[in-house]
């Protein structure tokens, strides 16, 4: 039995669910989202309740079980308040900066990265850190992953793009092996 699936889901005012073929759309003050759901989970809308059941019982629609009740939370959550990742960016000369539809990073290469932003999400540059908001939890995700892989933080100098909560474990260089 998924602990998180067994919970009721509140939907907060001025958030409207709707279920059409298997597909739910989320519409609130942020914007519109809409998944596709499998028929192995029975999803129920009572008021402002919603209510998941497992059709049959085995491992498969288990974990689909947790896996969509946690889908829903995210998404009702995401179209009131937009999730937000951010990414700090070390090094001398690194920079980046949003122009039109790209976010053009400069990370020590011999050319400028280009990174088109998907029209979902809002990405803003300040001095070494890159924002990104948007409604969508796992599009907000992969895009920062996107842009942290582009230049991942090396252990000696610290330098690349990392997380805002990002702890990068620093390694001594060579004076210190060679002393030893």
């Amino acid at each position: 039995m998924s602990r998180v699936g067994k919970q009721k889901i509140n939907i907060p005012a001025g958030t409207t669910v709707k279920i059409e073929n298997g597909a739910i759309s989320v519409t609130g003050s942020q914007g519109t989202l809409s998944r596709f759901f499998r028929p192995e989970i029975k999803i129920s809308i009572e008021g402002n309740i919603i209510s998941l059941t497992p059709v049959t019982d085995n491992i498969f629609t288990r974990k689909l079980w947790g896996s969509y009740a946690s889908h829903l939370k995210n998404m009702i959550k995401g179209v009131n308040e937009p999730f937000s990742k951010k990414l700090i960016i070390e090094g001398i000369g690194f920079k980046a900066e949003v122009t039109g539809g790209n976010l053009v990073l400069n990370l020590g290469f011999s050319h400028p990265v280009y990174v088109s932003i998907p029209k979902e999400l809002k990405v803003t540059t300040e001095k070494g850190t890159i924002t990104i908001t948007g409604a969508d939890k796992e599009l907000v995700g992969e895009f920062a992953s996107r842009i942290r892989a582009l230049k991942e933080p090396e252990p000696y100098k610290g330098k690349g793009i990392r997380y805002s909560d990002e702890v990068i474990r620093r390694k001594a260089g060579k004076k210190a092996a060679a002393a030893a």
